[in-house]
C-alpha cells in the first residue's frame, strides 16, 4: 500500500479542481473538503479485481501467485474506501464504465480516450495484412500467426516484447516481425495494409482506431472496447471465438468486402483529439459550477 500512500501525501491544498489519471492509485488522492475531484478511469485496478485476469496478462510466478491473495485483500479495501473521493467519473469505455459500476457502485460518464489521427490520403493498397503493438502473451498475436500460417497470405507485424520468440517459432515464411518503428514507419503501415488484425480482448484499444484513421478496416475479437469502435460490415468484421480457426474465416470473408476508405476515417474522426477535450470540458464546466474552478491535471 506504500504506493496508495504516495499519492495520500499529496498537498492539494492550493486546487479547487483536481483531475486525476487513474489505472491503479492516482483516484486516492485526498482533495481538500472544498475542491471537487473528477476521475478518468482507464480500468479499476486490474490486479486487484481481476487477478486470474492479471496473471495470465502479466505472467506472474509461482511465488508471486502464492502471497497475492493476502495481499490484494487490503489492496481491495483501500480501493472501495478510497471511492468516495472522487465526484465524477468518466471512464474510458462502456466495457470500463460497467467495471466502476460493479466494483465501485458508481456510474461513470463514457469519454473515449484520444486518438491522434493519421493524415489522410486516398488508399494506395498493398497486399499485406497487419498487427502488432507489444508482443506479450495477452495480446494473443498466435492466433494471428496460426491463422496466417495456415491461410499462406502476407503478414506484417509490428512490435517488441517478451513473447517474440515463442511468436517467430511459430511463425510461417508468409510473416514478417518489423520489430520497433518510429511514428512515421507507423502511419505508413496502417495506410497501405489490406485490414490490421486486433485479436486481443482489451478494456478500450486505441490501435484499431489508428488503422480505421487511415481508412483500412479491423479485423477484431468480437469483446470489450473492440464492439465500441468496430462497425460489424462497415469499419471491419469481428469474429466471435478467440480461436485462429475464427480469425481466418474472418480474414477469409474479408477477401471480398469492400470497404470505403472515406467512411471508415470519418468514423475514426469521431475519437479525435479535439472531441475528448470537448467532451472533457463539458464534463469539467459542469462539475464546477457550484464553485469558482482553476484545473490542474494530476498524472499518474
Amino acid at each position: 500500500m506504500r504506493i496508495g500512500s504516495a499519492f495520500e501525501s499529496f498537498d492539494l491544498s492550493g486546487y479547487d479542481l483536481i483531475l486525476s489519471s487513474s489505472s491503479a492509485y492516482a483516484k486516492g488522492v485526498i482533495p481538500p473538503p472544498y475542491a471537487r475531484h473528477i476521475c478518468y478511469c482507464h480500468t479499476p485496478m486490474r490486479f486487484a479485481w481481476r487477478t486470474g485476469d492479471y496473471i495470465k496478462r502479466e505472467g506472474i510466478g509461482k511465488f508471486q501467485r502464492a502471497v497475492l491473495p493476502l495481499m490484494l485483500t487490503y489492496v481491495r479495501l483501500w480501493d472501495v474506501a478510497t471511492t468516495p473521493r472522487v465526484d465524477e467519473f468518466v471512464a474510458n469505455s462502456q466495457e470500463v464504465a460497467a467495471l466502476i459500476a460493479r466494483y465501485y457502485g458508481r456510474a461513470a460518464t463514457v469519454i473515449p480516450p484520444p486518438v491522434d489521427l493519421s493524415p489522410y490520403r486516398p488508399w494506395v493498397p498493398g497486399n499485406f495484412y497487419l498487427a502488432g503493438g507489444r508482443l506479450i502473451p495477452y495480446k494473443r498475436l498466435d492466433l494471428v500467426i496460426q491463422a496466417f500460417t495456415a491461410l499462406g497470405l502476407p503478414l506484417k507485424i509490428f512490435g517488441t516484447g517478451r513473447d517474440r520468440a515463442r511468436l517467430e517459432a511459430l511463425a510461417g515464411p508468409n510473416i514478417e516481425f518489423l520489430g520497433q518503428i518510429d511514428d512515421q514507419q507507423r502511419r505508413e503501415l496502417f495506410a497501405s495494409c489490406r485490414a490490421f488484425i486486433f485479436p486481443g480482448e482489451e478494456d478500450f484499444g486505441i490501435t484499431p482506431l489508428e488503422a480505421m484513421s487511415a481508412g483500412r478496416p479491423v479485423i477484431a475479437y468480437a469483446s470489450g472496447g473492440a464492439l465500441e469502435t468496430v462497425i460489424e460490415g462497415v469499419t471491419g468484421r469481428f469474429f466471435g471465438q478467440q480461436t485462429a480457426a475464427a480469425l481466418a474465416v474472418a480474414v477469409a470473408a474479408t477477401r471480398t468486402d469492400r470497404y470505403n476508405p472515406a467512411i471508415i476515417r470519418q468514423h475514426a474522426e469521431g475519437f479525435s483529439r479535439e472531441v475528448f477535450l470537448a467532451r472533457m470540458r463539458r464534463v469539467i464546466e459542469n462539475t464546477s459550477q457550484d464553485t469558482s474552478c482553476t484545473s490542474r491535471e494530476l498524472e499518474r
